[in-house]
């Protein structure tokens, strides 16, 4: 009997609308996720370190689909990196985020209304990290759905007035769906750690972490 066998891990509401849902992608989904991202990191807009406003550089590297994001805006084209049109963001995504809100949230419906038109994939390497921020460029109030695959970290889920505590440390390991939204749908979030060495490589991932954010923009086609 596995480690695992014996001490499953829960699903589990972390605040008011933020659900920790351990292992919810199959081995077999995982790898196709990783496919797809390496077809979207080359192209046409090549995965990046994105050039903050202050002239700083994120440690992770980012590759969109949809919309293209910038801090701290959207727009079709990569107008930072090399002028091209994102890659289109496809329906079988749309299925995706709407599957993770059932498991999140249970069948209520809301669902269906889920329209998930961009896509973020940040790579960690074993150094990478994320600041405490808020993903508010948004114009709508739906949902994140967060997948994570690779190397577990440490994902620190705060609250919605300031960076600092209150917060809530989960471990994210691969495979696992992280989604919020309603009353902590804009509560600051970060990745203070990734532990590396801890990916499977039936994932396709030999190394580092791989997170993939699902989001309704709710900005004009």
């Amino acid at each position: 009997m596995t480690g695992e066998a014996l001490f499953p891990r829960e699903r589990a509401v972390i605040a008011p609308g933020a659900v920790h849902v351990p292992g919810w992608l199959a081995v077999e989904r995982q790898r196709e996720l990783v496919e797809a991202s390496r077809s979207w990191a080359l192209g046409p807009v090549p995965i990046r370190h994105t050039l903050l406003p202050g002239g700083g550089v994120m440690s992770v590297q980012t590759v969109c689909v949809g919309w293209h994001w910038q801090p701290y805006r959207y727009s079709r084209t990569a107008d930072d990196v090399n002028g091209a049109r994102v890659a289109e963001f496809p329906d079988w995504l749309v299925e995706l985020g709407r599957l993770a809100l059932v498991a999140a949230y249970g069948e209520d419906g809301t669902d269906q209304a889920y329209a998930p038109d961009t896509a973020l994939i940040n790579f960690y390497d074993g150094a990478a990290r994320m600041g405490m921020h808020q993903d508010k460029e948004e114009r709508s109030g739906a949902p994140v759905v967060s997948l994570s695959i690779g190397d577990s970290c440490v994902f620190r889920f705060g609250n919605t007035e300031t960076r600092g505590r209150p917060y809530t440390d989960v471990e994210l390991a691969s495979g696992d769906l992280f989604v919020f939204g309603g009353p902590t749908r804009f509560a600051f979030h970060g990745v203070p750690k990734v532990y590396r060495g801890t990916a499977d490589p039936a994932t396709g991932m030999s190394g580092g972490r791989l997170n993939i954010t699902l989001r309704e923009t709710g900005l004009p086609g």
